[in-house]
């Protein structure tokens, strides 16, 4: 698979690398990358589709009172079960409606309760609630109230498990998709309370409460001002399992996330002590390229902090400042001063000082059942019954299923082979190639049996055969196996290739240290990059003929049947499913791991997306979703381009049922 590195198949991508900035040349060419970032956040996050946004009901358990301004103690249920947890904050002996404004705390060892020089929350939240804004403090997933119900993680924690789960990310389940879920449930809350004008909401946080702010503002429009403190970086992206997601940051960087604020107002606060020491010369000309392209260069600003890592009352004046001139339309900077502040003792704080839930909270252990109950759920809902269905479907988990594989099917222009050598092999002429995308570096073994002199000499028709094991396991004794032998009798020419870690490339498939933190947040999977190499061999084939089909032998006839939900030119597809069981999550994750595709529908929404192409698929188990292919076949009219046996197909069926 291809990156901005040579051989990018082996280059791996870590989470503190440095990273190229990005520029864009027009508004038009940022909208479409904007928008395309947008659907990999929310994939990745689990969120698309969006789960459904259940009456939230917040219910308040106590509070104190202090001079100029008000803490209620409350949680709501931002799914069924699962609870956010926190103070809010509001003023008093003033008339609102004010704005609005969220504060994640960040990876603070005393969460929302964090009082030092370095980091004061409770101070933040009452400054703003005395300049007049309605401010809401809440948990991140297992801090203070919340740790009750939830552990949270980090790259140390013995808890790490219960998120970093290989079955649980194919569900999209991770602790960066729950606290996103939360911010924006928050914002559903804070916009719906009567002393709140939703036209003006913002959102401020450090550190993990910066990779919080920057998410939610780059998913919600409702955020219409955002101070992301001490974490925008082209150097380090953020180390927990909070700010890491599969799939989250293939080629690209929070400092794109960071952007997509733009046109709203965006304030980027930096320390001379941490990873956005560079941030005044580096990342932030790089974003406000971006607002210039708006015409917007005004709405952003730097500002940098002599200090560690930290949100201290130097960082929380600046946002003040900002938060005044955009949404109290103040720009009096001695008004907007830190008043001093004693904060309410942490007992009076807690929604649940007693440490009991109510008694609908789910338990740890029921936390990722109901979130893959809720999955399925909708899945089903929404399965295709007629044409109007499908394309529904297929505009909905589409976009998902895309990004879950993170692959791209070139033109056939971008494709390029190189001849490395030529046998006779019995009646036909075998060749090995190179093939590869002109700009990516990559280099895909392969082998190409034709009966004409070479592989650009008299074809119509061909054929890309896929064995697990690589290319030479195509040929047997001397003898291309029976099913190359029958395709090439029917006019086929046939070409083999060595899918990634297969073959020639096993070599590099072990090149990558997996091991690293984070590695599928920055890195694609292998399953992934062996279907990329599908579809580059296909889109090859196609400079050659205009009829291009795939066969997956064995367990490369899922490879091959993902494959055809990317591509838009197949001729016709035959998949030995080697009886995989497509209701097993451990399969999925030990023969071909794609972090968010049974969120995505799987082997499903494969379909829907390649219908009408004619499809075989044989050797099949029974927890196959057999019938609901043949309803997304119906439902697209055309039922007879899908054959679907228990049995596995002859190679001369096979090659008839292409060559029909």
């Amino acid at each position: 698979m291809a990156s901005d590195e040579p051989n990018g198949r082996v280059h791996v991508r870590r989470l503190d690398d440095h990273y190229t900035l990005p520029s864009f040349r027009s508004l038009e060419e940022w909208l479409a990358r904007r928008e395309d970032l947008r659907r990999r956040i929310l994939v990745s996050a689990g969120l698309w589709p969006w789960p459904q946004r259940h009456p939230l009901v917040p219910r308040v358990t106590g509070g104190v009172e202090r001079e100029g301004y008000s803490i209620e103690n409350l949680y709501f249920e931002s799914r069924p079960g699962l609870l956010v947890c926190g103070n809010l904050y509001r003023p008093t002996g003033r008339e609102g409606p004010f704005p609005g404004v969220l504060c994640p705390h960040g990876h603070w060892s005393h969460g929302r309760f964090e009082h030092s020089d370095v980091c004061s929350i409770p101070t933040r939240c009452a400054n703003l609630a005395l300049q007049g804004y309605v401010v809401f403090a809440y948990d991140m997933v297992g801090y203070n109230d919340s740790g009750v119900q939830l552990p949270h993680a980090s790259a140390s924690s013995e808890r790490t498990g219960f998120w970093d789960d290989q079955a649980g990310y194919l569900w999209g389940i991770s602790l960066l998709g729950l606290q996103l879920w939360n911010s924006i449930r928050a914002l559903d809350m804070l916009a719906a309370l009567p002393d709140v004008d939703a036209r003006r909401l913002a959102c401020t946080g450090a550190s993990g409460g910066g990779t919080q702010t920057f998410l939610l503002a780059a998913v919600d429009e409702r955020v219409r001002v955002a101070a992301p403190v001490n974490m925008i970086s082209s150097r380090m992206q953020g180390g927990c399992l909070c700010e890491n997601a599969p799939g989250l940051r293939l080629d690209c960087t929070n400092v794109e996330f960071g952007a997509m604020t733009a046109p709203r107002p965006l304030l980027l606060v930096s320390a001379t002590g941490d990873w956005t020491s560079d941030t005044p010369q580096r990342e932030f000309p790089a974003i406000q390229s971006i607002y210039r392209l708006y015409g917007a260069e005004d709405r952003v600003a730097s500002v940098q902090v002599d200090a560690p890592h930290n949100y201290n009352q130097a960082s929380r004046e600046a946002v003040y400042a900002w938060f005044g001139r955009w949404l109290l339309g103040s720009h009096g900077a001695e008004q907007l001063r830190e008043r001093p502040i004693l904060p309410a003792p942490t007992t009076s704080m807690l929604v649940f000082p007693d440490r009991r839930l109510p008694p609908q909270a789910a338990t740890r252990d029921q936390v990722p059942m109901l979130l893959k109950a809720e999955a399925r759920e909708q899945l089903s809902a929404l399965r295709p019954h007629n044409a109007a269905s499908l394309e529904a479907y297929r505009l909905l988990f589409g976009p998902a299923y895309r990004l879950a594989l993170s692959v791209r099917e070139p033109l056939a222009a971008e494709t390029t082979a190189s001849v490395d050598e030529a046998s006779q092999l019995g009646a036909w002429r075998m060749q090995r190639l190179a093939l590869g995308r002109t700009a990516s570096g990559e280099r895909i073994p392969g082998l190409f049996f034709g009966t004409s002199p070479a592989p650009t000499s008299g074809l119509s028709k061909a054929a890309l055969v896929v064995h697990p094991a690589g290319k030479d396991a195509l040929v047997k004794d001397g003898q291309p196996l029976p099913v190359v032998r029958e395709l090439l009798a029917r006019g086929f020419a046939v070409l083999g290739i060595d899918c990634f870690g297969t073959g020639e490339s096993a070599a590099l498939a072990a090149e990558r240290d997996k091991s690293l933190p984070h590695f599928l947040c920055y890195n694609r999977s292998d399953a992934c990059l062996r279907i990329q190499d599908i579809l580059t061999a296909s889109a090859y084939l196609r400079s050659l003929v205009e009829s291009v089909s795939l066969v997956g032998l064995e367990q490369a006839g899922l490879w091959c049947l993902l494959a055809a939900g990317v591509s838009q030119g197949l001729a016709g597809v035959v998949a030995d499913t080697a009886r995989f069981d497509c209701e097993d999550d451990q399969a999925w994750v030990r023969d071909i791991y794609i972090p968010h595709l049974r969120r995505a529908g799987d082997v499903r929404t494969a379909a829907a997306l390649a219908a009408p192409v004619p499809i075989a698929l044989h050797n099949l188990s029974c927890t196959f979703p057999s019938d609901c292919l043949r309803t997304i076949y119906l439902a697209a009219g055309f039922p007879e381009a899908l054959h679907l046996q228990g049995e596995t197909m002859r190679p001369d069926e096979i090659a008839a049922w292409l060559a029909r």
